[in-house]
């Protein structure tokens, strides 16, 4: 048995998040299929997170294994034929038999746009505002993140994880052009709904709703009611995941 990664992107405008949904369809699901069609036998597929409903991926990472060993080149040409036109396959990397996309990820980043313009071409991908906020406030409340690991405020409630303590390495807001802005954040792990609530609470503080040491209190409480309201996952970006190299087995 061989085990690949598969390095993918996708527009999540149409589906359910990544992960296979009694109610809806996912982007899981899309890769299955088209893996299972191609290797004629039911492929599992494990992606190195969960994307909620609406959010996109640059770089989405997941694995699954073949029964032979395959021609990647070849498999990613017949991945794209099948798969629908707002999934993407970049690249399959043969990989160790128990390396695991989600748990040997060594870091994850995601990227959060705004604009303050009304442009019809970005409607889906950014969060318009009608007020420009105070940036360097919103940097300066950024910058406390580094100071914690409990992230109990900005998780989403009743979830599974045993944790939710992450090391957040960066996290900034930078300006693209005159309209636009992202917030970059890349930490070893994200808990459900963790970016929307951070980037909702920075908004908070952009605005003169809260102070630094506001934002730092709520931090403090670990306890989500005290957080801003998360911001629409359409804006929302998973832009990286990275991985020691040597779990891999080709170049």
């Amino acid at each position: 048995m061989q085990r690949y990664f598969i390095y993918l992107a996708y527009d999540g405008t149409a589906y359910h998040g990544w992960q296979i949904q009694p109610n809806g369809i996912s982007v899981q699901e899309c890769l299955m299929k088209a893996l299972s069609t191609l290797l004629r036998r039911e492929v599992e597929v494990i992606g190195a997170g969960r994307t909620d409903a609406g959010v996109h991926a640059s770089l989405m990472v997941a694995h699954f294994d073949s029964e032979t060993e395959l021609d990647t080149h070849f498999m990613v040409d017949k991945l794209n034929r099948l798969l629908p036109p707002d999934i993407s396959v970049y690249r399959l990397r043969a990989v160790k038999s128990d390396a695991h996309a989600r748990f040997d990820a060594t870091s994850r980043a995601y990227k959060y746009y705004i604009t303050t313009a009304k442009i019809p071409f970005d409607r889906q991908y950014r969060c318009r505002l009608f007020q420009v906020p105070d940036f360097e406030r919103m940097n300066e409340a950024a910058s406390t993140l580094f100071d914690y690991t409990d992230f109990t405020s900005f998780s989403k409630l009743h979830t599974d994880v045993k944790t939710n303590n992450c090391r957040i390495m960066h996290a900034a807001w930078t300006q693209v052009d005159d309209v636009t802005w992202v917030f970059t954040i890349r930490a070893d792990r994200f808990l459900r709904n963790m970016v929307r609530a951070i980037v909702g609470t920075l908004l908070e503080v952009g605005r003169g709703k809260m102070t630094v040491e506001g934002f730092r209190h709520v931090i403090d409480q670990k306890d989500r009611c005290q957080a801003g309201t998360s911001v629409s996952g359409n804006a929302l970006f998973l832009v990286d995941v990275t991985y020691p190299e040597d779990i891999f087995l080709t170049v």
